[in-house]
């Protein structure tokens, strides 16, 4: 670990310090039991892991500059974590939650606190399980209210604050099955049964009339909907029917607001919109269906919820799907509504991108085949396994924590050889897709950069398999989308393009399908961060890399001591 003994001393002293000079501070204290709860969904009754007991689970809602601990008591036989996904973690990575990255799994009957303050944040968040594939039913919103009122446009009456909206999936299944199938055979796992709003499917699947979200509304008001994605494996586009949304705010940044028809967001991703209740009465259909790029088994189905206006004395089920609904394949109303998406850059809410670069980092993401081992079955394509890869390197969590061996410099759990570019250069995107030798390496792979490195890095979609839109996203960081496009990067060509002026400022970024997407990170919180696709079956195949920022020489800039209580391996 970089910092002395004498500056943790400091820092220590200095955490004190700021906690007994600053009476105004609030901490806010949750408890979260994850727990079995049995839930019917689609004429199937079944366990579901919860928090609480809730699916979704609680809304954390808290203001900016606040203190937060949760206390995580696992009741389940099996391993957990929780990530608060989207909080920046200042030199508290032991907070974040991956398992095997910042923190070993909570164990059966153990408990664990995260504890962090939210610092420089406001809007809409989530927060999720991050061991194996317990998100697809351990999520639920994370609200950050701001210190200053929300620099939004509020004519022609002031916002109303609806509850949050969170898309989900869910399987008649057990998930855990799911996963263990996809992972014994090497193949694709079967798609969900059904998307949900709120944990509730909607009357386009069975037995679903009842199990419907209503949002009521009053004519002449403008309501705020903070929207999640927390999908297990799909990018969606929501629409309103009859109803212009605005787009105020991105994974907690404001944003220059625009109108819109629909919104496209990915697992990972939060938007924030206004939309005025224009109509005298009635009921409007809201309706999320997947962005279609993947080639594997996939749910094509639509959940859908609706719009009432408190005038309307009864709610009459329509199954009209909204006209400004986009098409599954709709890549291009997909890349318009990206294109758009601008950083406020205002004189309270700069935009902080780095103008020039101290480092590139450019990395392929790959679907791959692996030749089945014998005396065993797969079921992937050409009967091989699935995996995936950046830099033909697929992803192995070691059995301790990164962030752990980081700290106390133990030796084996990781290298620091990532490739910054590509081991084997080629047409990325427009090779025959199964020619290319589509093998990965397996390891435990990370950058590592000093810290206040400039940093960037270019993910570059392929076409081995299949082109894919994927969700990219960083863990410990924002960073600011500079640059998109299809095809293969090329510096010479595309920098000059690049957006440093106001371009949008996120967690996680939607590679574009058969393209590349270039972020800029200002890597100034040191630790141990996770970069991973978000759709779950990718990091499952490897899809991920590890990110190292050293501390740095204030005391201000070292990572902070492990917590007393920190699970162990």
């Amino acid at each position: 670990m970089e910092c002395s003994y004498y500056q943790m001393l400091l820092v220590i002293a200095a955490v004190i310090l700021a906690v007994q000079g600053h009476s105004s501070a609030t901490t806010k204290r949750f408890n979260f039991n994850v727990e079995w709860k049995s839930v019917t969904r689609l004429c199937h009754t079944k366990p579901v892991l919860t928090v609480n007991g809730k699916y979704p689970g609680p809304t954390i809602a808290v203001n900016e500059g606040d203190n937060v601990q949760v206390t995580v008591t696992n009741k389940v036989d099996t391993n957990t974590t929780i990530h608060w996904h989207g909080v920046r973690q200042l030199r508290t990575g032991w907070a974040d939650g991956p398992a095997y990255i910042t923190q070993c799994p909570i164990g059966k009957g153990k408990t664990y606190t995260y504890n962090f303050t939210v610092s420089g944040q406001r809007g809409t968040l989530w927060w999720h399980a991050h061991f194996s594939w317990q998100r697809a039913s351990v999520y639920g919103a994370f609200v950050i209210h701001p210190r200053l009122p929300y620099p939004f446009p509020f004519e022609p009456s002031p916002v109303v604050e609806a509850p949050p909206i969170i898309f989900g999936e869910w399987w008649n299944a057990d998930v855990d099955a799911v996963e263990s199938e996809m992972s014994r055979y090497g193949g694709g796992p079967n798609s969900s049964d059904a998307y949900t709003i709120n944990g509730l499917p909607g009357p386009l699947y069975p037995c679903s009339i009842k199990d419907t979200f209503i949002q009521n509304v009053e004519r002449g008001k403008t309501y705020m909907l903070r929207i999640i994605n927390a999908a297990l494996n799909d990018e969606l586009f929501f629409a309103v029917a009859n109803h212009t949304l605005t787009v105020v705010e991105i994974d907690a940044v404001y944003t220059k607001p625009f109108t819109t028809s629909a919104i496209m967001i990915t697992p990972g991703q939060t938007t924030t919109l206004l939309l005025t209740a224009d109509k005298s009465t009635g009921a409007f259909i809201m309706a999320a269906r997947p962005y279609l790029t993947s080639v594997f088994p996939f749910n094509n189905s639509t959940t859908i919820g609706y719009l009432k206006y408190t005038t309307t004395p009864k709610l009459k089920p329509q199954l009209t799907l909204p006209p400004n609904l986009p098409a599954m394949e709709d890549t291009l109303f997909a890349t318009r509504f990206t294109d758009r998406l601008r950083s406020l850059a205002s004189a309270d809410y700069p935009c902080n991108v780095p103008k020039t670069i101290d480092k590139r980092v450019v990395t392929t993401i790959s679907l791959n085949l692996q030749d089945c081992p014998q005396n065993k079955t797969c079921k992937g394509y050409l009967n091989k396994q699935f995996f995936a890869s950046m830099n033909n390197q697929s992803f192995s969590r070691p059995s301790t924590s990164i962030l752990q061996s980081h700290y106390l410099n133990i030796n084996g759990q990781y290298t620091t050889n990532f490739p910054d570019h590509p081991p084997h250069v080629y047409n990325y995107t427009g090779v025959d897709s199964v020619s290319e030798n589509m093998n990965t390496e397996f390891g435990t792979r990370v950058v590592q950069v000093e810290f206040g490195t400039r940093l960037e890095i270019v993910f570059q979609d392929t076409n081995l398999l299949n082109p894919e839109n994927h969700p990219i996203h960083v863990h410990g960081h924002n960073f600011f989308i500079v640059g998109r496009g299809f095809g293969n990067f090329d510096a010479e060509r595309d920098v000059v393009g690049y957006n440093v002026v106001d371009p949008p400022e996120r967690n996680t970024v939607g590679v574009p399908v058969g393209g590349w997407a270039a972020i800029r990170i200002n890597a100034d919180n040191p630790g141990v961060w996770f970069i991973h696709c978000h759709l779950e079956e990718h990091t499952s195949w490897g899809l991920a890399m590890g990110f190292i920022v050293k501390s740095g020489k204030e005391p201000t800039q070292c990572l902070l001591p492990p917590p007393s209580d920190l699970p162990v391996c």
